[in-house]
């Protein structure tokens, strides 16, 4: 149940923090005092659109908190922050969660029925599912559903698979050819490189060689010697002989290791022919291949070539992928056609006893010839089975006809809290949350619909917002709203607690409109005295 509700900075909320009891609360108020606020803060926790402007004027930011109790579990509080920027945040007892995590744990927690719901009526999704919560067999529902959107995803894969293996044996043959070139190839990182560095040497080797026998024929290096010796013979007289006899030294001995490496080169300069074609024979080939496949280098040639072997190991394995994936379809779609076929038996079962009871609460709500009907018929597989539902329905006993072209505005009211009364009863929702259901109703109807929300009240918690005083005084709480002017012309509401003598008129405002008369508190003291 909702235990308490904390808002703040929202629309015309400047602060509310509202304690609420278990059974039958209601809320009532003058027209634009604010009543649809409170159910617009509700629905922002169960992931209603955030919306910046409905932050009140001046502030930057706004939240709403609520904390429902669970019975043998802990409570839980569910926040909700919204700021001027439309960056909202969610919280469940404190840690951030996503949006889709608090909507999801939000519908376990409480259910809205807004002015507008009945036109779920029209819905088939919305009318298949209290079926199914009548039948019990709602889990057995999620179940089929999850199901078939595994058997989809199946199918789905499989249809992408048999498309690419089609494409594969299509380019088989082009693609083997292109592999096998670059593996005839036999190409190496780095090669291309040392190539063009031999195709050069080679090219020039004739040049190359007469230069090195030119800078081989040096000066003999023996005068050197001789004069490093006379050097140092004066070198005791002369310190300075001594030093240029060690520079002659070194110097010898670089031109020396010169020399040594001039005829080194000159005999390793290869100036064959033969090999100079063969260097050039591959580079034409890599310069052929690089342009075939759109490449620079060759370390891109050989990306290519293990892309293409990725590919042709992809391709080989394709039909035993797509045969494994086959016979996961197949053991899908039997256990999707026994979930079908076991949901679709009890529904059918169910159906009846569904529209006899709903038959027999409309006919407590003052519709006495009021027929309905559940009617199923076969339709295409989807995730809800394969079976189509049609509330159909007649006011005066006549051939009932789909509800969205027979009911007034009253009578959907009719329908929609009785099923929602069903709803309670066989899903145990914690908290239900009416927004004027009793619309387009009045005296002993709106009587019964109160008692039959009481009724409610006794197993869920129910919070209805009315503007029928036979409803207001079924409530075991009272809850007013009202609207401040302010003086800089802004307004704020209030959400408080009748006290005895309030809340008879409160009842009395509703009887008799703003002008209260003391038949209409007389009237008032009635109504609650019956409750």
């Amino acid at each position: 149940m909702l235990r308490s509700l904390y808002v703040k900075n929202f629309v015309l909320i400047d602060s509310l923090d509202i304690q609420f009891p278990e059974g039958l609360v209601i809320i009532t108020g003058q027209t634009g005092a604010g009543k649809s606020i409170l159910l617009g803060a509700l629905s922002l926790l169960s992931g209603g659109k955030a919306d910046a402007s409905r932050i009140s004027p001046g502030a930057d930011s706004c939240v709403v908190e609520a904390e429902f109790s669970r019975k043998g579990e802990e409570s839980l509080i569910l926040r909700r922050t919204l700021s001027r920027s439309g960056r909202s945040r969610c919280f469940v007892n404190d840690e951030p969660v996503p949006q889709q995590e608090m909507e999801a744990l939000s519908a376990q927690l409480f259910d809205i029925h807004s002015q507008h719901g009945s036109l779920l009526l029209a819905s088939p999704a919305f009318q298949l599912s209290v079926l199914d919560a009548f039948a019990g067999v709602t889990a057995l529902s999620a179940d089929c559903g999850r199901n078939y959107r595994t058997l989809r995803t199946t199918q789905t894969e499989l249809s992408r698979l048999r498309r690419e293996r089609d494409e594969a044996r299509r380019r088989a043959d082009y693609e083997q050819a292109r592999l096998e070139q670059l593996r005839e190839a036999s190409l190496s990182e780095g090669e291309l490189e040392e190539l063009e560095e031999e195709q050069k040497r080679l090219s020039h080797a004739g040049q190359i060689r007469q230069v090195l026998s030119e800078a081989g024929r040096l000066p003999d290096t023996r005068a050197l010697r001789d004069a490093e010796r006379k050097l140092s013979h004066i070198a005791g007289f002369l310190p300075e002989a001594g030093e240029l006899g060690g520079r002659m030294t070194s110097a010898r001995i670089e031109i020396e290791d010169i020399l040594a490496t001039l005829e080194q080169l000159g005999t390793s300069v290869d100036v064959s022919e033969t090999r100079l074609e063969a260097v050039e024979s591959r580079l034409s080939k890599i310069y052929s291949l690089l342009q075939r496949f759109n490449c620079r280098t060759v370390g891109e040639l050989l990306g290519q070539q293990k892309e293409l072997e990725s590919w042709q190991e992809r391709s080989e394995g394709l039909d035993d992928e797509i045969a494994a994936l086959e016979r996961q379809e197949a053991a899908s779609q039997k256990e999707y056609d026994r979930l079908a076929l076991n949901l679709s038996e009890l529904r059918r079962e169910a159906a009846p006893r569904f529209a006899a009871r709903i038959g027999e609460d409309l006919r407590f709500l003052e519709l006495e010839r009021a027929v309905f009907r559940a009617e199923l018929s076969d339709t295409e597989p989807s995730a809800t089975g394969r079976d189509a539902l049609c509330f159909t329905f007649s006011a005066h006993g006549g051939t009932p006809v789909p509800l969205s072209k027979c009911a007034s505005g009253g009578e959907l009211s009719r329908i929609m809290l009785c099923l929602k009364a069903l709803i309670s009863e066989f899903q145990g929702m914690p908290t239900l949350i009416f927004d004027e259901i009793d619309t387009g109703v009045s005296g002993s109807v709106a009587d019964k619909m109160g008692a039959m929300i009481c009724k409610m009240g006794a197993h869920t918690q129910v919070i209805a917002i009315t503007h029928l005083p036979q409803v207001a005084a079924k409530g075991d709480a009272h809850f007013v709203v009202s609207k401040e002017l302010l003086p800089d012309g802004g307004a704020v509401s209030h959400l408080e607690k009748a006290d005895a003598q309030e809340r008879t008129m409160e009842i009395a405002r509703l009887l008799s409109g703003a002008s209260i008369t003391p038949e209409a508190i007389a009237n008032a003291k009635s109504l609650l005295k019956g409750r």
